[in-house]
C-alpha cells in the first residue's frame, strides 16, 4: 500500500506542472504582441493617395518616383514661426541618426502657401535643414487638392492682404518603399521614435 504512493505523488506533481506549463501558454497566447511602431500606424487609410505637385528644382513630382524608399510628407510654410522649422529640425536630426539608411528616405515638405512660397524661396529655405530634402508646390488650387486628399487642415489668420500666419495641421505622414501610407507622426515627437519607426519600415515591417 505504501508503494502506491510515491507514484501517486510523481503523478500529482506531473499534472501540477502540465497545468502551469497549460496556464504559461494560453497567456502568451491572449497576450498581445508588442507593437512595430511607435507613431501611429495608419496602415490601410483611403486617403493621402494623390500627390502631383512641382518640386523646388522645377521638376513634376508624383510618389511613384519615390518607389524603393521611405518617404515622409509634411504640410506648412516657409514663413511659418515655429511648428514647420521645429518640424523639419527634427526630420534633419532623423536623418542624421539613420546614417547612411536616410539615403534612403525622402523628406517632402508641401508648402501651403503657395501665393508666398516660390521656388526658389523653397529652394533657399528648405535644403537649409538638408540638402536632399525636397519643397513643393502647386497653384492654390491643387495645393487645397492634395491638402484635402490628406486631410489636412489649413487657413489664413490675420491681414489677409500680405502679413497673415496660417493655420495648419502639424504632423507627418510616411510612407514604406512600396509607396503605402503606414504611420501618421505627431508633431514634436522624439526623432530616436521616428528613426526607429523608419528603420522598421526598411526591414519590410
Amino acid at each position: 500500500m505504501s508503494s502506491r504512493f510515491p507514484s501517486t505523488f510523481r503523478f500529482s506533481r506531473l499534472a501540477r506542472a502540465a497545468a502551469t506549463t497549460l496556464a504559461v501558454a494560453l497567456l502568451a497566447a491572449c497576450t498581445p504582441p508588442e507593437p512595430v511602431f511607435r507613431s501611429t500606424d495608419i496602415t490601410g487609410a483611403e486617403y493621402g493617395k494623390t500627390l502631383q505637385l512641382t518640386d523646388h528644382h522645377g521638376q513634376t513630382r508624383t510618389l511613384a518616383d519615390f518607389k524603393g524608399k521611405v518617404v515622409t510628407i509634411f504640410f506648412g510654410y516657409t514663413q511659418c514661426p515655429d511648428v514647420c522649422p521645429t518640424a523639419l529640425a527634427g526630420m534633419s536630426e532623423v536623418m542624421r541618426q539613420l546614417g547612411p539608411d536616410g539615403d534612403k528616405v525622402q523628406v517632402i515638405f508641401i508648402t501651403v502657401d503657395p501665393e508666398r512660397d516660390t521656388p526658389a524661396l523653397l529652394a533657399e529655405y528648405v535644403p537649409v535643414f538638408d540638402k536632399r530634402f525636397l519643397g513643393m508646390y502647386g497653384t492654390p488650387d491643387k495645393i487645397a487638392e492634395v491638402a484635402k486628399d490628406f486631410r489636412v487642415f489649413y487657413r489664413k489668420s490675420g491681414d489677409l492682404a500680405g502679413h497673415y500666419t496660417i493655420d495648419h495641421s502639424a504632423g507627418t505622414y510616411v510612407f514604406d518603399p512600396q509607396g503605402r501610407l503606414r504611420l501618421y507622426v505627431k508633431h514634436a515627437e522624439d526623432p530616436a521614435v521616428i528613426a526607429a519607426d523608419i528603420k522598421a519600415l526598411l526591414a519590410g515591417k
